[in-house]
């Protein structure tokens, strides 16, 4: 038999031509030059000169400096193509202009809604060195919460739910900053990417470092990694959700409590 039977020709390979036909074609980079400027929403971005639209056409732009040379470094990298993967602030600043600052309380309420299923909240019961490990690394997170929220938070072991007392879920409500869209946009981010608002709330107030935090969200998944070895996909995975991770703290870090950007 001929090497051309021995494999499928790449172009009719039915796995890689799903695939294929399943990715979005890119747009093409069609610009030369990206820069900041000051504008009446902040600092906007451009390219050639002209401003950068969100997909809803509003201006892209952040009253933060830092964060809009970040934007501009990430449209400024793309090389032949425009990756939206890999613009994760980009993402965030879209999704805070265009969806989250016409629904706050919805997503609000959608942030507070976790503490109600809070990771740190649901604890192993065996084995002991995972019980170990879960208390180390997340009971002074717990800790943190009840005395800044000024509420408590019951505990179980395995996954039977617990109802959290309606005093703390509106403690955790009241903590939701209705008023900054860019911080509730990375305060929702955090929470979904580490399934703890608990988490999320710490790095925002400045209590845990993103890698603390990525840390803490990762304590059952790394102790089995330890156990039986790692997945290349999931770790993959896991890697391009730490880039977004990154990418919300850092915008949080800037929109935190105490800033005078609120």
């Amino acid at each position: 038999m001929s090497p051309d039977h021995d494999v499928p020709p790449k172009d009719t390979d039915p796995t890689g031509l799903a695939r294929k036909l399943t990715q979005p074609e890119l747009p093409k980079r069609f610009y030369k030059q990206v820069s900041t400027r000051p504008s009446d929403d902040g600092v906007e971005i451009t390219l050639d000169g002209r401003p950068v639209r969100t997909p809803a056409k509003r201006p892209l732009a952040v009253p933060d400096e830092e964060i809009a040379a970040t934007v501009a470094r990430e449209w400024d990298a793309q090389e032949t193509e425009i990756n939206p993967s890999l613009m994760p602030m980009t993402r965030l600043l879209n999704a805070a202009i265009d969806g989250v600052a016409d629904a706050r309380e919805a997503v609000a309420a959608d942030i507070a809604a976790f503490a109600g299923t809070d990771m740190l909240c649901y604890r192993a019961d065996m084995p002991e060195g995972l019980v170990a490990r879960q208390r180390e690394v997340w009971d002074p997170i717990l800790a943190w919460a009840e005395g800044a929220l000024g509420a408590r938070f019951m505990l179980v072991e395995g996954v039977m739910p617990v109802t959290q007392p309606d005093t703390t879920l509106a403690a955790v409500r009241a903590r939701m900053p209705l008023a900054d869209p860019f911080a509730l946009t990375a305060l929702h981010s955090m929470t979904t990417l580490t399934g703890s608002v608990l988490v999320a709330l710490a790095v925002w107030e400045g209590h845990l470092t993103v890698d603390e935090a990525w840390l803490a969200a990762h304590v059952d998944e790394d102790w089995n990694i330890k156990l039986w070895g790692a997945d290349a996909e999931a770790m993959a995975r896991r890697d391009r959700r730490e880039t977004d991770m990154r990418a919300a703290a850092q915008l949080a870090s800037r929109f935190r409590p105490g800033t005078g950007l609120r």
